[in-house]
């Protein structure tokens, strides 16, 4: 492919932003973080009443504030067909002199990737819907801008914003640095085949999960949610990582991040992942591991004597009260259970869980230290289970090996630093990344994720209009022409985009059923040319309004959009 080639497609990607295209060119990921960081959006999220006063506030407790907003405001849209459906052979043919078809299906969901044992397990592709896109035809499964975001807030089904993971994790990113004031160095966005999540490099460490965000304390608490976030970094390979200074790809031999910055990463996210084994984590351990439950039992004192309650029997009450076994609200717990489910005796074969508890609560297990681990053997070597397996499971909870690619495999070529932070206003921001565009590609890439026409060039975005948005096409394939543009004129005259120089792609358009008329001009172009490709198409752009031609049909939209180029030749790629 020409140089020319290769550029309107990353630049056209920037546009449409769907999962392949993110994988492919990996430098996108950090320019939707960019664009979202232009974007008037978030900025204005610092006047709501919410985050009054956040300034005073630790970083933890701003991030926790952030959570709740975000959780309060947006839904993780499920629905991988949103955005359409395209093909395999389609796609390949886009991206053939980008990667390897072979070795793309071992990394990405859409092209095959079913997971490793974990995922196998539990069927992850019918997890996500991906049962059904086992052949030739895949969903477009593309990426928002924090405008199209809030936009779901109009589509039917919806009474919020929406997103998918990679969306909340580029949502994330931008309103750390603009409402949490965390600096852009301590961001790290990761993604893996099936999923996408940010390490925030603050304290102990904050991991975001699509809504939520979860603390090491979480990551190790057993619960039903931390299993969740864990899945991914526990079972897949890290694909990308993306930062401020750059990223890593594993399937790229160049590599842009600061090494110093990725090493950093390692050992702050090893840290993280990484907990001794100690009263708090051997009840958290047990809570997600319901296989050990009938091989436990927990000590408590009822009026004076002690009695022993199965460990099955006591997680089955925490589920109905707000006490935990594994904090200080276990008396509670206890107090809570029938008389009838207590027993005065040991129950046979099974570990009494506080003798455990107390040999750990003065020596916590470090799984890197033999003697240690052997002495504690001795402790549990009875009951109803294989110790080496106990041990190795417990060894897997307390230690997450996350697989990130290999940095010294890779050819480290730095770019212009971003050079932007938290003091800074938005424009500010703004004027800093348009001075360094020609000196770093994420930069450039972050207006045309932004759809900012007044700093770029129109044929990326009218190639992306006319070639990646089959919504709109599937939804107008049985009307005629004069039906289809009749409804494309009856949708409300406002764009998505607030600002005259922003501009929505025609499946947005469609999704949202808003637009202003050039970007109706775009819609109506999608559809014509769908149906009449052989056939001349351009729009004319004059003081207050734009003119399709398309063959030998003229259709005017009244439009205060502004872009540089007056005449717009589509068709043409």
């Amino acid at each position: 492919m020409r140089k020319s080639g290769i550029d309107l497609e990353r630049k056209s990607s920037a546009v449409t932003l769907s999962d392949m295209e993110i994988f492919v060119f990996p430098e996108l990921l950090y320019s939707l973080v960019l664009a979202n960081i232009m974007s008037p959006k978030i900025w204005r999220w610092r006047l709501h009443p919410w985050f009054e006063g956040i300034q005073k506030m630790s970083p933890l407790r701003r991030i926790h504030r952030l959570k709740q907003f975000i959780m309060d405001n947006y839904a993780f849209n499920l629905d991988i067909e949103t955005w359409g459906l395209t093909s395999k052979s389609r796609e390949m043919a886009r991206f053939s002199d980008f990667v390897d078809e072979k070795i793309l299906a071992r990394s990405n969901a859409l092209f095959g990737y079913e997971g490793d044992k974990y995922y196998f397990d539990i069927d992850i592709r019918r997890h996500f819907g991906l049962e059904k896109y086992t052949d030739e035809i895949i969903p477009y499964w593309k990426t928002e801008t924090v405008e199209a975001m809030d936009a779901f807030r109009g589509k039917k089904f919806y009474s919020s914003g929406a997103g998918e993971c990679v969306s909340l994790a580029a949502l994330y990113a931008a309103a750390l640095f603009i409402v949490a004031g965390i600096p852009l160095k301590d961001i790290f966005l990761m993604g893996t085949p099936l999923h996408s999540q940010n390490f925030v490099n603050l304290g102990k460490g904050v991991l975001t999960n699509n809504r939520r965000i979860v603390t090491k304390n979480m990551w190790f608490n057993g619960t039903a949610l931390s299993v969740k976030a864990r899945r991914a970094l526990e079972n897949e390979k890290v694909t990308v990582v993306s930062h401020e200074s750059g990223y890593i790809h594993t399937l790229y031999e160049k590599a842009t991040i600061d090494p110093v910055e990725y090493g950093r990463l390692r050992k702050k996210l090893g840290c993280y992942l990484k907990t001794e084994l100690t009263t708090p984590v051997l009840g958290a351990f047990l809570r997600r591991h319901r296989d050990l439950h009938k091989c436990f039992q927990v000590r408590g004192i009822i009026c004076g004597h002690d009695r022993y309650v199965g460990l099955d029997t006591l997680f089955e009450y925490e589920l109905k009260h707000p006490y935990l076994l594994t904090d200080s609200t276990r008396k509670e717990l206890i107090d809570t259970v029938a008389p009838t489910d207590f027993h005065a005796c040991a129950l046979p074969g099974r570990i009494v869980l506080n003798d455990i508890e107390h040999y750990l609560s003065s020596r916590p297990l470090d799984f890197s230290d033999i003697k240690s681990v052997k002495i504690f053997e001795e402790k549990i070597s009875i009951g109803c289970f294989s110790f080496r397996k106990l041990i190795s499971a417990i060894k897997e909870f307390c230690v997450t090996a996350a697989d990130l690619p290999d940095i010294k495999k890779k050819i480290v070529v730095q770019e212009t630093p971003l050079g932007i932070d938290p003091g800074m206003d938005r424009q500010a921001v703004i004027k800093r990344l348009s001075a360094i565009r020609s000196e770093n590609e994420g930069a450039d890439l972050a207006f045309y994720a932004l759809r900012d026409m007044r700093e770029c060039e129109i044929g990326p975005f009218a190639y992306a209009a006319l070639t990646r948005n089959p919504v709109s096409l599937e939804a107008t394939q049985n009307m005629t022409d004069k039906e289809a543009l009749t409804l494309v004129r009856k949708l409300k005259n406002e764009s998505i985009y607030e600002e005259n120089y922003r501009l929505a792609q025609p499946d947005e358009i469609w999704n949202f059923g808003r637009a202003d008329g050039l970007e109706k001009a775009f819609l109506a172009a999608n559809i014509l040319y769908a149906r009449y490709p052989r056939e001349e198409s351009s729009i004319e752009i004059s003081k207050g309004e734009v003119l399709l031609r398309h063959g030998k049909r003229k259709e005017a939209f009244p439009s205060r959009k502004k872009v540089k180029e007056n005449r717009i030749i589509l068709g043409r790629w």
